[in-house]
């Protein structure tokens, strides 16, 4: 039996603000990907539907603009608007009953799975079922507090309860349902929830369970998450991340100039953890290019405008999904990579502060004015930002890890040429809505040579009056240029 597919997307996401404010929560992405699109890929991959409806509402000319007709998904999309997405998923899904003859899927579009089983349900028969429901076996009996609970017998949903005060079982409801069109009897007969003030799916569920309907148990497997609120936003997209993180390729970029007697330790240090190291040699006029290919490293030779030009072309130009940038000094070392790493699960973008004392080796330039100036302008860049809740202690590390995707949201937006590239940097991740994650990384003496813009007093200040021209202009005028 060929289904039809119904998501709903109409919802308002309030609970997920304020990553909700500005896009629909079906559109957060988890690793990459957008949480509609991955229901979408499992109603066409594992359930052979093609003819869905996206039932839309709130900023419904986003989620209709990202879907397009289906055509790119391999699915076709009817687009059916709820004129009130206040009035929640039970009535919302009326609006689908009206229009739908035979019975079709339901999965709802802000839920993750991963690694699911619905392949198992591909052409099920409902028989005399008015629905079957989707149930996922779990311990995290909070889990079940914070959505629903079911109770089965004999593969009979024998009671559903929306947000249980307790449980005592270890099943939890889930967001995928398959429905027979006589379910819209029994939503027109329920009453709304004192609770919510709504038409709960759950309520009308149990009171056609009551009413003699029988309603089936679809046991589904894998990794489930309800995203409800921003911890749970963050969960799942930790889940999807950690999922395939090992097959993810590295680039390390390193931006360049007359380092040839530093860049080949840094090269040997960070090489055997990644896939590449990437040398931006911006027109050296020493052996930079002859040594860093010597110690295996791919080189671009480029004129470019200054430090974070080089950075910005390294970003564009590496292969891997997940993007390092280094110093070729040597400064920082690949015993931190995998810190980097291990938060870059959880953020879009991990960077590394030189400001714990602990971890600065002696002789470094991390001293005194330097020190101080980069946590008071990153606290400044916290209170400009204090929404998107970021913790910054220093503005100027290079070492720092980004994904690829997360990177090329950015990048029209990036100006800067020199070291206000780095705040800035950190400035275009909060305006985006991206997580950006600051851990302590250790801090050492340079190989050789000195810092091109913190060397001397005059350096410095030049330095950091370029970054707070670029912070206060990306905050009073949104846009910045040269």
């Amino acid at each position: 039996m060929a289904f039809h597919g119904v998501i709903p997307a109409a919802g308002q996401g309030i609970r997920a603000y304020p990553a909700t404010k500005r896009i629909p929560k079906v559109l957060l992405e988890i690793a990459g990907k957008p949480l509609i699109v991955r229901n979408i890929e499992i109603m066409r991959d594992q359930l052979g539907i093609r003819d869905i409806t996206i039932i839309v509402g709130y900023l419904e000319d986003q989620v209709r603009a990202a879907l397009g007709s289906g055509e790119a998904l391999g699915v076709d999309l009817t687009f059916l608007r709820c004129p009130d997405p206040t009035i929640g998923l039970a009535r919302g899904l009326l609006l689908a009953m009206d229009r739908i003859a035979a019975p079709f899927v339901t999965i709802l579009g802000d839920e993750l799975y991963l690694e699911s089983n619905h392949a198992d349900f591909a052409g099920l028969d409902l028989g005399s079922a008015v629905a079957a429901c989707g149930v996922h076996h779990t311990r995290n009996k909070r889990q079940i507090l914070k959505n629903y609970g079911v109770k089965i017998v004999d593969d009979r949903v024998a009671r559903v309860e929306e947000k249980p005060s307790s449980t005592h079982d270890q099943v939890l409801g889930v967001g995928t349902y398959v429905f027979h069109p006589r379910m819209a009897d029994w939503i027109g007969k329920t009453a709304p929830s004192a609770r919510s003030g709504r038409i709960e799916l759950t309520d009308a569920l149990m009171n056609a369970i009551d009413g003699g309907e029988r309603v089936t148990a679809l046991h589904v497997q894998g990794q489930y998450f309800n995203v409800n609120s921003i911890e749970d936003y963050n969960d799942a997209n930790y889940a999807g991340r950690k999922l395939k993180f090992g097959q993810y390729k590295l680039s390390l970029v390193v931006p360049a100039y007359n380092e040839e007697e530093s860049i080949g330790y840094a090269i040997d240090d960070f090489l055997p953890h990644v896939h590449e190291v990437l040398i931006v040699n911006n027109s050296s006029r020493d052996r930079t290019e002859e040594v860093a290919r010597q110690h295996g490293a791919r080189v671009e030779t480029v004129a470019l405008k200054g430090y974070g030009d080089s950075i910005k072309y390294g970003l564009d130009h590496a292969v891997g999904d997940i993007l390092i940038v280094a110093e070729a000094d040597h400064s920082f070392h690949a015993k931190d990579l995998d810190k980097l790493l291990e938060y870059l699960k959880d953020a879009d973008m991990v960077i590394g502060t030189r400001t714990t004392r602990e971890l600065i080796e002696q002789g470094t330039n991390m001293r005194g004015l330097v020190r101080w100036g980069n946590v008071l302008v990153g606290k400044l860049v916290e209170v400009m930002w204090w929404g998107q809740q970021p913790r910054f202690t220093d503005v100027g590390c290079t070492f720092r890890a980004v994904w690829k995707e997360a990177w090329l949201k950015i990048r029209d937006r990036m100006q800067g040429v020199g070291p206000e590239f780095s705040p800035e940097m950190m400035i275009e991740m909060l305006r985006t809505r991206r997580r950006v994650i600051e851990i302590p990384v250790s801090y050492y003496a340079r190989v050789s040579g000195t810092s091109k813009h913190s060397e001397n007093y005059f350096k410095i200040s030049k330095t950091a009056l370029r970054m707070l021209r670029v912070i206060f202009k990306k905050r009073f005028l949104g846009d910045w240029r040269p």
